[in-house]
Order: structure tokens, then sequence, then C-alpha cells
């Protein structure tokens, strides 16, 4: 603290706000956003925070109009590997909510829900373990196949975000077993083969959906990669002054997102932002932007991406 003194007054001034320094600090702790937490904070530090207006206007999914009225498509994905007449139809709900949302969820998509329950828990246990342990992934080296931080882009967005991220790169090149954090590591395996199968299959939709051959997607390559991004939202003292993520759009061909029951997703329908709740045994599909960009090469499909 720096104490001004004149003839008539004391000032106080507070101390400038040193951004890099701030930083790298917190990045330094490895701990994360759940550091701060298992520190006892009660005050959020300055670089967690949001410019409050630039997310919650009048557009703000908080208008409660629109949520009774909008919701992103459910496509129930029984019989479509069966019956061509019901194929046909799940087709047309992928092609209508591609072109309409860019967003929908799929029910009855083959994985067991022991498998999505198995893959919450792990990466909680992951995130929850001893900080040493966890301290052997923290890398920002993005060039690893397994990269445990707090904010990738962390010394370049104005504001940082309050989460914690796992980041592997489970195909076409998967790390060795051993390289995988042990108390996720089997359901990590697990979990990105079941992933990969529906892949292929919203692929297979896509195409057909596009009046192309079956295949043609995934023979452009579009499936031949996957990047698991398990992220972990501890509880923040100060939720009015951060967010978890902000509004951007997802940059690969498709992403395939399981929810926890805390929610907290939203997606931008024209020009508001709607809910996505938690549906249980449910994934939320995104098209993401290299796969719009390709979509709209053989068609006049449009897709909406915004999300936070």
């Amino acid at each position: 603290m720096v104490i001004a003194k004149t003839d008539q007054v004391h000032v106080e001034l507070k101390p400038q706000y040193d951004r890099q320094t701030e930083l790298k600090d917190f990045d330094d702790t490895k701990a994360g956003v759940k550091g701060l937490i298992d520190a006892g904070i009660q005050e959020i530090p300055q670089i967690f925070h949001h410019p409050k207006d630039k997310y919650f206007g009048k557009n703000s999914a908080s208008d409660s109009t629109l949520q009774l009225q909008v919701s992103i498509p459910v496509i129930d994905l029984e019989g479509v590997k069966k019956d061509p007449v019901t194929r046909q139809e799940i087709v047309e709900k992928v092609r209508n909510a591609s072109k309409t949302w860019g967003f929908f969820q799929v029910v009855n998509h083959g994985i067991p829900s022991s498998v999505l329950e198995d893959m919450k828990d792990g990466v909680r246990r992951f995130f929850e373990q001893d900080l040493e342990v966890k301290k052997q992934f923290f890398t920002r080296d993005y060039s690893k196949n397994v990269i445990y931080n707090s904010n990738f882009d962390l010394f370049t967005s104005a504001a940082a975000h309050w989460r914690d991220t796992l980041s592997t790169l489970m195909a076409p090149y998967p790390p060795l077993p051993e390289e995988l954090p042990e108390v996720s590591r089997d359901i990590m395996i697990e979990y990105s083969k079941q992933v990969m199968n529906l892949g292929y299959l919203l692929f297979e939709l896509l195409s057909e959906a596009l009046g192309l051959q079956t295949d043609h997607l995934k023979e452009m390559e579009c499936a031949k990669g996957l990047t698991m991004m398990s992220h972990y939202y501890p509880a923040c003292p100060q939720p009015e002054l951060t967010m978890g993520t902000a509004k951007h759009s997802d940059g690969g061909f498709l992403t395939v997102l399981l929810q926890d029951h805390i929610g907290g997703l939203q997606i931008l329908h024209e020009d508001q932002w709607v809910d996505v709740p938690p549906t249980p045994g449910a994934l939320v599909i995104n098209i993401g932007d290299l796969l719009q960009a390709t979509l709209k090469s053989f068609s006049s499909v449009t897709c909406t991406t915004s999300h936070l």
C-alpha cells in the first residue's frame, strides 16, 4: 500500500494491478482453480473477472419467455442400423437440426449409461486427486498427447475462465495406456472407443442427409481424429464475476458433449441464448466450424454454432 501525504489530507493509493504477474503466479501453482478453492478463497482473483454486460443483456437466456418456447432437437437413434424407414426418418431429423440449430441431442445412441457415468466419475477423480500426482500431467506444451492445465489461452485471453482441463489426443495416434492418468485410464480408453463408433454413425447420417454416399465424410477423414477435453468447474464463491466458458464456436468437425447434472450449457439461437439442460443418457452434438464449411460446399445448409 502506498500512502501519499499532503499538507491537508492523507490519500491511500491502491497497488497497481499487475495482470501478467498475477497470471504467472496462478499458473506456477499448477493447481488451477481447484487449488484456489482448496486454499479457501472468498474473493476470486481479478484475472477471472469478466465484463458483465458482454454476456448478460436483453438477449440473455434469462429471458424466461424464450425458454418456454424453444429447446434444441432431441433425436432418438433407436433402430437406425436395423430399419431403413426409421433410418431415413432419422436422417431427415439430423438434416433439419443441423440446418436450423447446428446442435441436437441424441438418445439411444448405443453408449451404455454405465460408461457415461463412469466417464464423469473418472474426470472428477482426476481433478480431485492429490495435487502432487496431478502435477505430473501439467504442461503448456500443446504438442503433447496428454495435457493438464487451467485455460489453454491463459496468457492471451482478455479474462481467464473458471475451469481446469485435461486434454487428451485419443485418435488417430493414442497415447500409451501408461501415459494416461491411472485414476481414469480404463474409462478414458473405453469411452473414446464408444464415442468414435458414435462419430462414425453420425458422419454416415450427415453424409446421407446431404445426398452423398454413406461413407463420404468418413472417407474425407472427418472422423479420423479424436481429442477428449475433460473440463472441471469447481463451485465459485463469486459466480457473478466470472464465466466457466465464454461465447465461442468449436473449431473441429463434430463435438460430442457429455454433461453432468449441473448443466450450464447455453447456445445462441436467433440472437437469443437458450439453455440446454442435462438430459439423463443424452449426448449433445455440435456441428463444428470445419464441418460447417464442408457442409456448405455440398449444400445450402446453414448451421448455428456459437455457444457457452
